[in-house]
């Protein structure tokens, strides 16, 4: 029973990598990635302390939850 259960997580592990790098290989998705990215560093080069800031408090934050404190 629990081979059945490792072989059916690995098959649809599988079928998520492969989902995953046929997404990758979307010419419109690597498109939508670079414009996002270059509008981020666009924003942080005018901001750079809000950005700064802003990066610390996502960061605190994160730390709280992952800590579960």
């Amino acid at each position: 029973m629990n081979e059945e259960i490792i072989q059916n997580l690995n098959e649809r592990l599988d079928v998520a990598i492969e989902r995953g790098r046929d997404m990758l290989a979307d010419e419109q998705l690597r498109e939508r990635v670079d414009e996002v990215k270059d509008k981020a560093e666009e924003v942080i080069r005018k901001h750079p302390l809000k950005s700064v800031l802003i990066g610390a408090a996502v960061g605190f934050l994160l730390g709280k939850i992952i800590s579960g404190e």
